[in-house]
């Protein structure tokens, strides 16, 4: 097959520096510190102003830089190394004996911020299974979305309230690469079953070792209104929606199959590719003969279904006339009655709802799993009428990469104090016993380096603002030009949405005043966080979190972040303090940015859903909060802790200039949250408990 470089729009580059391309083209640098620094050092301006994309720092790079370029030595000494280091990664042995191949179906990937196609954190969960992939040598190839307008900007107005434009992606200018056809030209494959037929063109991101394939039907041969199905990320109109969920499974599976992908096991991440079951039955039923009850029955054996749902009402559910509108001729081809067909998604708990792709994913998937313990013990209640036996729906608990966020220069000590190889064995807690031995002055002169790193950045985005349109200085005061890296920080960054209580510390407006403006030990809060476009409860939030953050009453101590995506919560996991975290129980399902806070010494201050009441063991961070939730209660006993013993704890400097008992407390954190609630051992679980079990013959 041709090259599918090619036709990416970088120069030429010289003979002795052009597999920079390669390495470009590779997500592998994102993870990797070495493969950073690299393009950094090309040209660090540039590096900063390509928003750390190494595709458009090459595309601006005149002929003349480059050639000098292979010329110099000290680049092309480090450029040596890193293409070493690239080379034995991708070479290296498996980390296990392999099992069967896996295609991961998911409807947004978060990887990296040059590559603007995930939501939340169903995404950046999926990036980071296909990133422990690739390090753990499994055999993955993952099916996603490309979704050239799905990325929303937040831009807030003058008054708080959240606006949104799309980011429209530059295809040629992102770390990917067209798949081509035998012809050399961009494959399109025609998505079985749809009439009037639907064509959707394919993309493809190395991501380490994996190859995750980008459905895009934003193509010539499409009617317009076909091409807006993957312009945007869960579109509202459900219309829509269901035509971009038969896109993503249906599509998706005949996209492996055009490319002569074979694979064994297929796990789905949440219900949107739930489609890509129904192709496996016609597959199995029409190509190897099966009878219909034999092609489900070994659909079943070889299917995962990762459910991240707390509550049936947040489940896709459309109509049976809809359905049956686009499933009619397929329901014939399985020879199933309007009826049988439609029962694959049938609720028990409310028939005539309509289809339910959970409950379709679930009925068809013979592995099921949520995200944490609490997750599985809701979700088996939420789901006990599909089931025969009670907690049929395990638990995996959701973990972290840890290359992708832990800070470059922590990592660079661990290799110091574990030993290089420490990646290999990162989530055997015996190994990181020796982290007890990192020293207090060090681990707080780097937490205070990222902290000011963070405040800078803050105050970096407020000039270009400043400088590109203009804004009201109140408004620069709230997003955070007064920030101060000497006071304690509290971080609440995620979705703006109800069940997550993002004002909940705005209970008792003049108790917390009375925190944050304290003369001898001042607090500071960073909120960031985007509202769903549809969700007016979330963008009343945080109009109102906005509006307090501007009252001079407040002193600067509160600041919103504007449009928070991955670059941003790099900095703020890194760089806060305190890392805030008060869903209603049992509405978070896992949430990992406490563990990515946890793992860089960012002490967590969450309730107890989700993961935490995992990791928790009240040296680590702190937990609050009663259940079922009461947010006067809630409001009461964080205000506690904060005036009682977080604030008290972390002003308790003396004379070195630091808490050790906070400091403690951060290596605690590190220690026994980085092995548990790494991706490595996620991984290393779903392998033990699902992956390995299916066989070839099952």
């Amino acid at each position: 097959m041709p090259d599918p470089s090619k036709n990416l729009l970088i120069p030429p580059l010289p003979e002795p520096i052009e597999k920079l391309k390669e390495i470009a083209l590779n997500l592998w640098w994102t993870w990797n510190p070495k493969g950073k620094k690299l393009f950094e050092l090309i040209h660090p301006y540039l590096w900063k102003e390509s928003g750390h994309n190494p595709i458009k720092l090459l595309q601006s790079l005149p002929q003349d830089y480059l050639e000098n370029l292979a010329k110099d030595e000290k680049f092309l000494h480090e450029y040596h190394h890193v293409l070493a280091l690239f080379d034995e990664y991708m070479h290296s042995k498996p980390l296990i004996q392999k099992p069967l191949p896996i295609a991961y179906f998911c409807a947004e990937f978060g990887l990296h911020h040059s590559l603007p196609i995930y939501s939340g954190g169903l995404g950046f969960l999926a990036g980071d299974i296909l990133k422990e992939a690739s390090d753990m040598g499994l055999d993955m190839v993952g099916v996603g979305f490309m979704y050239p307008q799905g990325y929303v900007r937040q831009i807030l107005s003058s008054d708080g309230w959240q606006n949104g434009t799309n980011e429209t992606i530059v295809k040629d200018e992102a770390p990917i690469e067209r798949v081509l056809d035998d012809k050399g030209k961009h494959l399109v494959v025609e998505v079985p079953f749809i009439d009037p037929p639907v064509y959707t063109a394919v993309w493809k991101v190395n991501v380490g070792r994996v190859p995750l394939y980008l459905l895009d039907t934003d193509i010539d041969q499409n009617d317009p209104w076909d091409r807006q199905i993957s312009s945007r990320l869960y579109t509202p109109d459900l219309n829509q929606r269901l035509r971009q969920e038969i896109v993503l499974g249906i599509g998706g599976y005949a996209v492996l199959e055009r490319l002569g992908i074979e694979y064994s096991i297929l796990h789905l991440n949440e219900g949107h590719p739930a489609f890509a079951l129904f192709e496996r039955i016609r597959t199995f039923k029409e190509k190897e003969g099966l009878d219909l009850q034999t092609a489900i029955q070994k659909v079943q054996q070889r299917s995962i279904f990762t459910t991240h749902t707390p509550l049936q009402a947040a489940t896709d559910v459309y109509s049976f006339d809809m359905m049956m509108h686009y499933f009619s001729d397929y329901a014939k081809r399985l020879a199933l009655s309007p009826q049988e067909f439609l029962s694959f998604g049938i609720n028990p708990d409310a028939p005539q709802s309509g289809f339910n792709m959970t409950v379709f994913a679930l009925k068809m998937c013979g592995y099921k799993n949520a995200v944490s313990k609490k997750h599985a013990q809701v979700a088996n209640e939420m789901w006990e009428g599909l089931f025969e036996k009670p907690n049929t729906i395990e638990a995996v608990t959701n973990g972290v990469h840890l290359g992708t966020w832990m800070g470059d220069e922590l990592q660079e000590e661990l290799d110091r104090l574990l030993g290089g190889e420490w990646r290999e064995y990162q989530s055997d807690p015996l190994l990181w016993e020796r982290v007890e031995d990192m020293e207090d002055a060090w681990l707080w002169r780097l937490h205070q380096s990222y902290k000011e790193r963070m405040i800078n950045f803050i105050r970096e985005r407020v000039r270009q603002k400043w400088s590109g349109e203009g804004i009201d200085p109140v408004i620069a005061m709230a997003e955070g030009v007064m920030l101060d890296p000497e006071v304690l920080t509290i971080g609440f960054a995620r979705r703006m949405t109800a069940y997550k209580r993002p004002d909940l510390i705005l209970h008792d407006l003049q108790r917390l005043k009375k925190i944050l403006t304290n003369p001898y030990k001042p607090v500071q809060i960073i909120f960031a966080g985007k509202a769903h476009p549809a969700d007016i409860e979330g963008k009343k939030i945080i109009q109102r979190i906005f509006n307090v953050a501007k009252d001079p009453a407040f002193e600067g101590r509160i600041a919103f972040v504007e449009d928070y995506g991955e670059e941003v919560a790099k900095y703020l996991i890194r760089g806060c303090d305190l890392w805030l975290n008060n869903p209603k129980l049992p509405l978070e399902a896992c949430g990992t940015s406490g563990m990515k806070a946890s793992l860089n010494g960012t002490l967590h201050l969450s309730t107890k859903d989700g993961w935490w009441p995992e990791g928790f063991n009240a040296k680590n961070g702190w937990a609050f909060g009663v259940e079922p939730s009461d947010d006067a209660k809630d409001a009461e006993e964080l205000y506690e802790l904060l005036e009682k013993s977080i604030v008290p704890l972390y002003y308790d400097q003396e004379e070195r200039g630091y808490s050790p008992g906070w400091v403690a407390m951060m290596r605690e954190a590190i220690l026994s949250i980085s092995p548990r609630f790494s991706a490595r051992r996620m991984m290393l679980e779903y392998t033990s408990k699902f992956y390995s079990n299916i066989k070839e013959d099952s």
